[in-house]
């Protein structure tokens, strides 16, 4: 496990939390779709700077992508060994994206591109609320072909806060040379 993809059914779903704390536990580089997708003031980047920046990254002996952006998933997936995909009830992931809003209002977060403050509108929560079925229904098909391509390659599905914690915290007994920091670094 030294690509891996981090994929979830909708926002607030906790990619980019779950990317940063299994990118400790295993030592490797994260990178947030999001941060590579907008610039300044949420302008979005062409589709040639998102794809080549993507294609540097999947250069990388190790790695760990988080973010949907399925435009893209061809690039990620070409070389990702692993996929960990994140399922929680659409009124979950409503709720933390609200709270994430509230958290952040007029910040930055570290997972988005620079100058993008943190924002909510009513596109946002239509977008989530009309993707959240149709794309966890195409994810089924999506990690079937992605398995298919190669028999080495792994998909991991977490969906409930249990199986994601506990997942966290059996990579930190597998992985981790800081076992004693389980209990405050990596459980909400």
């Amino acid at each position: 496990m030294k690509r891996i993809m981090i994929m979830g059914v909708s926002a607030g779903v906790g990619k980019s939390t779950f990317a940063r704390k299994l990118g400790d536990i295993l030592q490797i580089d994260v990178y947030h779709l999001d941060a590579y997708y907008w610039k300044p003031g949420w302008v979005e980047v062409t589709e040639d700077e998102f794809r080549g920046a993507q294609e540097e990254v999947v250069k990388k002996d190790q790695w760990i992508i988080e973010g949907n952006y399925t435009s893209t998933y061809d690039i990620r997936a070409s070389r990702a060994d692993t996929i960990i995909y994140l399922e929680l009830p659409l009124v979950v992931c409503l709720g933390r994206v609200l709270k994430r809003f509230f958290k952040n209002i007029g910040r930055t977060r570290p997972d988005m591109g620079k100058g993008c403050k943190e924002k909510i509108d009513w596109q946002f929560i239509k977008f989530i609320i009309t993707t959240y079925y149709p794309r966890k229904n195409k994810m089924v098909d999506r990690f079937k072909a992605f398995q298919s391509a190669d028999a080495e390659r792994k998909v991991i599905m977490l969906k409930n806060k249990r199986a994601i914690k506990d997942y966290l915290q059996e990579s930190t007994l597998k992985y981790s040379s800081k076992k004693e920091i389980f209990p405050e670094k990596f459980i909400e």
